[in-house]
C-alpha cells in the first residue's frame, strides 16, 4: 500500500463529514461541477477518477440517475464507502487502481474529479489529461474540481491562510486539523494558468476555469 492509499484509507469513514470543513466554498465547489455537466443524453457515461466515497458522482447522480458511474481511486477502503453509499445500484462499478497509468477499454461522455489531480506530478497530470481526451466521446466533457497553486508566493500565501483561518474555524478538531495537513505533504499544485495551457495542448477546445475561490478551482473542457 502506497503512503497515499494509507492517508486516505485511514480517514475514509469520516471523509465526506470533514470535506464540507476543509473546504469553505463546498456548495459552491460542488454546484458548478454538476451544473456544468450538460451532455446531450440522459444516460451518460461517466468515469470518477480519484472517485474516493463517490461524493461527487452521488452529486451528478441527482440530475443524471439513469447514467452509468465508473468510480476508480487507489484506496479500496475509500471505494468500500463508495459501495455503501450506492448499495446495489447497478449503474455503479468500481476499479481499484492507479487512473494516471490504468488502461481504460470504453469510452465516456464525461470525465470528472474532485480534489485527486493535484497529487500527480505535473507531468503525470498533462499525460492524464491526454489520455482523457482520448477517451472521450466526441462532444464529451472533461470536469476537474482541484486545488491550484497560487501565481505568486504572495497570492499562495494568501490562499493559504485564507483556508486556514475557515479551517480552525469549521468545528473540526485538533487531530483532524493535524490529519489534514499530514495529507496535504502529497499535494502537488500546478497553478490555473499552466493547467488550463495543458487541457488545451491535449486536445481540448473548449476550455476554461469555471469558478475559483483562492486555491479551490474547477476546470472545464469540452472535446470537439
Amino acid at each position: 500500500m502506497s503512503p497515499i492509499e494509507e492517508r486516505f484509507g485511514a480517514v475514509s469513514s469520516e471523509y465526506d463529514a470533514q470535506r464540507r470543513m476543509f473546504i469553505p466554498c463546498y456548495d459552491d465547489f460542488y454546484g458548478v461541477c454538476v451544473s456544468a455537466a450538460s451532455v446531450d443524453t440522459d444516460r451518460p457515461a461517466i468515469l470518477d477518477a480519484g472517485a474516493g466515497t463517490g461524493l461527487l458522482s452521488a452529486f451528478l447522480m441527482e440530475r443524471y440517475p439513469e447514467g452509468t458511474y465508473t468510480l476508480i481511486d487507489l484506496s479500496a477502503d475509500m471505494l468500500d464507502q463508495a459501495r455503501e453509499r450506492f448499495g446495489d445500484n447497478s449503474r455503479v462499478g468500481y476499479i481499484t487502481g492507479d487512473y494516471s497509468t490504468y488502461a481504460f477499454s470504453g469510452t465516456y461522455d464525461m470525465i470528472v474529479s474532485a480534489l485527486s489531480i493535484h497529487h500527480l506530478e505535473d507531468e503525470a497530470k498533462r499525460a492524464f489529461f491526454t489520455k482523457c481526451h482520448s477517451i472521450l466521446k466526441p462532444g464529451g466533457l472533461f470536469i476537474n474540481a482541484d486545488q491550484v497553486c497560487g501565481e505568486t508566493p504572495y497570492i499562495e500565501s494568501l490562499n493559504k491562510s485564507v483556508w486556514l483561518r475557515a479551517v480552525e474555524d469549521s468545528g473540526l478538531t485538533r487531530r483532524q486539523i493535524e490529519a489534514g495537513h499530514e495529507r496535504m505533504s502529497y499535494d502537488r499544485e500546478a497553478g490555473l494558468s499552466e493547467q488550463i495551457t495543458w487541457l488545451r495542448e491535449a486536445g481540448f477546445g473548449d476550455v476554461s476555469c469555471l469558478y475559483k475561490y483562492y486555491l479551490f478551482a474547477v476546470f472545464f473542457g469540452r472535446k470537439g
